[in-house]
């Protein structure tokens, strides 16, 4: 009987859990290693920052729904990997082993990386739980005391859509308390033109979100390296094309919201020959490492090239259905490998498919394949972008309590968008 741990339980983690087991059933284990109990819905992070939701809302408790199909599970925080013994030592002194593992443990936040950044700092972030109801609690005070406002991302950045997605989700806030018109509003980005998203652009994303940013009196800065941010004061360079300073900002602001670029968590990055230079899980076709065979990766932590070269450096992001297909590919293959005594074969897929809020509408994109040249590119707006970001919160809710193996970007967004299933493309 092997024993297979999967590290996070995010949007990620908890899904592959749930598949693995019901893929390999009685004849093996699986367990969840999470340092926290509960599992956080992050999609819905920028309406937990403007009071939209209630932190409880998207929350539920891990080992409760895991026990239900017999998955076990550790809250521990995972200090060390010692790959070549195949064992994780927690924060507690515990020492586990595994026989299989599978990291789905997201990114560490680099806020370090600019200096005064991060809610230790003077911005505030989207990226966890407890950042969003940080941030809830800076809007509010914005609210009794109005201002500028600055929102974005920083250089780095590789996650664009919750940027753009608070930045219209903060603008209904303020028009629904009716101080829109004391707050000036601004977009800071590390991309090289509005819309660019890490992916070069996908069909008429340009064109179609500087038109609602100008359509709500957002001002933007592009290709912006933010040096260093101060008490109330971003301090910006803007690069040309050649990536030298063009313009200099001294930008005031009451309150600000940047995503941060992402590296790897230190248990992992640590690992030789697991990681590229930032700290991401290499991993071949079918989500397993070439250094250690027993290790499986998907999600945010696995390392994927940028889509160009820009002026500002960006990352490429891995998007909610490219992540589920990476999930399933590695459950499969743990399958082949301990129920069939085959070679890993299933492969994930590198097509991108968000759904963004806006706040009283939302946008929809597809791009096939992520990375350009592609086969399809998809971009359109509509409130029925708004209503099925809402409806896609309560499906993937419900999966992390049935424990349904469904596919849930498949099932229900690619449904919404009138898409059949994607191939994989790698």
């Amino acid at each position: 009987m092997a024993k297979i741990i999967v590290l996070g339980a995010g949007t990620g983690g908890m899904p592959a859990a749930y598949e693995i087991k019901e893929a390999l059933g009685k004849a093996h284990d699986v367990v969840m290693v999470n340092e926290r109990p509960e599992f956080r819905f992050v999609p819905s992070n920028p309406w937990v920052a403007v009071g939209w939701r209630e932190p409880e809302a998207i929350c539920i408790p891990i080992e409760k729904y895991l026990s239900k199909k017999g998955i076990g599970f550790v809250c521990a925080r995972v200090d060390r990997i010692d790959a070549d013994k195949q064992q994780l030592h927690t924060d507690s002194g515990e020492v586990l082993d595994y026989d299989f593992l599978v990291i789905a443990t997201g990114p560490k936040l680099a806020f370090e990386a600019i200096e005064g950044a991060g809610p230790k700092g003077h911005t505030q972030s989207v990226c966890t739980l407890d950042h969003a109801v940080q941030c809830y609690e800076d809007v509010q005070r914005l609210i009794e005391k109005p201002g500028p406002v600055v929102v974005g991302a920083f250089q780095g950045a590789s996650c664009f859509g919750p940027a753009y997605e608070y930045a219209f989700i903060l603008d209904k806030a303020l028009r629904d308390a009716k101080i829109r018109h004391k707050v000036p509003m601004h977009f800071v980005t590390s991309e090289p033109y509005i819309g660019h998203l890490g992916l070069g652009g996908v069909g008429d994303s340009k064109s179609l979100l500087e038109s609602e940013l100008r359509q709500r009196d957002i001002k933007w800065i592009c290709n912006a390296r933010v040096d260093r941010v101060e008490p109330q004061t971003m301090h910006i360079s803007e690069l040309d094309r050649k990536g030298d300073v063009a313009f200099e900002h001294t930008q005031p602001f009451h309150h600000s919201m940047l995503i941060p670029p992402f590296s790897g968590v230190e248990a992992v990055a640590n690992v030789e020959g697991l990681c590229n230079p930032k700290g991401f899980v290499i991993t071949d076709e079918f989500q397993r490492s070439p250094t250690y065979p027993t290790i499986f990766s998907g999600g945010v932590c696995v390392a994927l090239p940028p889509v160009e070269a820009t002026p500002v450096p960006t990352g490429t992001p891995k998007t909610g259905y490219m992540i589920e297909t990476m999930m399933t590919a590695i459950a499969h293959n743990l399958k082949a490998i301990l129920l069939e005594d085959k070679q890993p074969h299933a492969k994930g897929t590198w097509h991108a498919i968000c759904l963004a809020d806006m706040g009283d509408t939302g946008a929809a994109f597809v791009a096939m394949p992520q990375i350009p040249p592609r086969n399809v590119t998809w971009f359109k707006k509509g409130k029925w972008v708004h209503l099925a970001k809402i409806a896609f919160e309560k499906y993937f809710m419900r999966k992390m309590k049935t424990g349904t193996s469904e596919p849930v970007y498949e099932k229900y967004v690619l449904k919404a968008l009138g898409i059949e299933r994607l191939e994989s493309d790698k």
